[in-house]
């Protein structure tokens, strides 16, 4: 009888290694495809808009009109490009994922000063990008014996930015959490945990569930997302009796303003992704809108400034597969993937939530032990969707919090406390 040999995931990792060879990466969009922009933005026929709209019908005709503008004759995408090259070390490197082939996956990655800082996978979701590491990545990274220190990996979504995009059916979290975990794995962290908001939040979850206690040791969302219905029906009875502090019933009332009002966007993304695609590959302006929207109605009052957006919305526009790619993880979500795990199935490993007042959907405390093993709350009077860009002290400091001394979290992995 031939004998079998048992490889381990490392083991395989090590033996493909040649297959999956870190590349220098640099953001360098060709000089044909900015001429095409301009001439696209040149040729923009703008709608009409009712008296007195304000937002009510969506983005303003005098904000996209003005950002237009911006973008036409003002703005210098050279000059952002250099920018983020300058503040984001990237990197490129091909992930094989099982019945999909192999993807080239685009990432950031910056090593803290201290030798056992602990190893920590950023993870976005959409309309955001690998840029909303941006304002936390220095914060992460640095040493103090006063707080931990993280090595930090930030994974650019496989059809988001500069990753390569799916080629058939069925990339669901199950995929996107192999290739975070595989990522993590050739960066020579076999232990680490993770950070993630929006989708994020889905795809840390899957892997803590898939990966939890061997690789992934904890995670951290500031976007924790209720069950279904179906899966604790039980919560949503006692929901109708439970009494609320003041800040879970703000929470309830911004998460019906939601989806009474927002989540339009949701259902046709995950119905109907590539009629929706043609526009947003097509039209500059009309991927403009269709982001700008989210960007202002989901923050907290957030001050954008044109060229902060522009720089958002160009590295959409600019992606390696287009803008249609990042839409069609929600038909894969909503067509066959478990976006609402039963209680059952929820991760074991320590989970940290930070609650901003402003996020889409907030969750009542009495919810929260349906989405794992909770050890670390925190709740922030200002903040919206986008912590990691809005709010990023206040993020990094509820991550050192639950990893530090004190903290519920502190040495979960083994031999990294991230002190200087």
């Amino acid at each position: 009888m031939a004998r079998i040999t048992l490889v381990t995931d490392e083991r395989l990792l090590e033996l493909n290694r040649d297959n999956m060879a870190e590349s220098v990466f640099k953001l360098a969009v060709p000089d044909e495809h900015i001429d095409e922009l301009r001439q696209k933005l040149k040729l923009t026929r703008l709608p009409d808009e009712l008296d007195d709209a304000g937002w009510a019908y969506g983005a303003p005709l005098a904000d996209i009109r003005r950002l237009l503008e911006r973008w036409q004759n003002g703005y210098n995408w050279r000059e952002h490009e250099a920018q983020i090259n300058a503040e984001l070390p990237q990197f490129t490197r091909d992930i094989d994922v099982e019945g999909h082939g192999t993807l080239n996956i685009h990432y950031v990655h910056q090593k803290s000063l201290v030798p056992d800082a602990i190893p920590l996978l950023f993870v976005h979701g959409w309309p955001g990008n690998f840029l909303e590491v941006r304002k936390i990545l220095p914060l992460l990274v640095e040493s103090s014996t006063d707080h931990p220190s993280f090595h930090v990996v930030a994974l650019g979504l496989p059809g988001y930015g500069w990753s390569e995009a799916p080629k058939t059916k069925g990339f669901r979290l199950d995929q996107y959490a192999e290739v975070g975990n595989k990522l993590m794995l050739s960066l020579g962290y076999p232990q680490y945990v993770t950070q993630g908001g929006d989708i994020g939040f889905q795809i840390t979850r899957r892997i803590a569930r898939n990966y939890g206690g061997k690789h992934s040791k904890a995670w951290h969302t500031n976007f924790p997302m209720r069950p279904s219905f179906f899966s604790s029906p039980l919560t949503y009875i006692l929901h109708a009796v439970t009494p609320y502090t003041p800040f879970e019933k703000a929470g309830l009332e911004r998460t019906a303003w939601f989806e009474r009002g927002e989540r339009g966007y949701f259902w046709e993304h995950a119905t109907k992704p590539q009629t929706l695609g043609y526009s947003l590959a097509d039209s500059p302006v009309g991927l403009l809108a269709w982001i700008y929207e989210k960007l202002v109605a989901w923050t907290d009052g957030y001050a954008w400034d044109d060229d902060e957006v522009l720089t958002w919305i160009s590295s959409y526009y600019f992606a390696r597969a287009g803008p249609a790619a990042s839409l069609r993880i929600y038909y894969e979500l909503h067509n066959g993937d478990k976006r609402y795990p039963p209680p059952s199935e929820a991760p074991t490993i320590p989970f940290g939530m930070s609650y901003f007042p402003k996020e889409v959907i907030i969750v009542p405390g009495s919810w929260k032990k349906l989405l794992g093993n909770v050890v670390f709350e925190s709740q922030h009077d200002h903040g919206g969707h986008f912590a990691a860009h809005e709010k990023p002290q206040l993020l990094v400091n509820d991550v050192r919090k639950m990893f530090g001394r004190n903290g519920p979290a502190y040495g979960i992995v083994p031999g990294k406390t991230g002190y200087a």
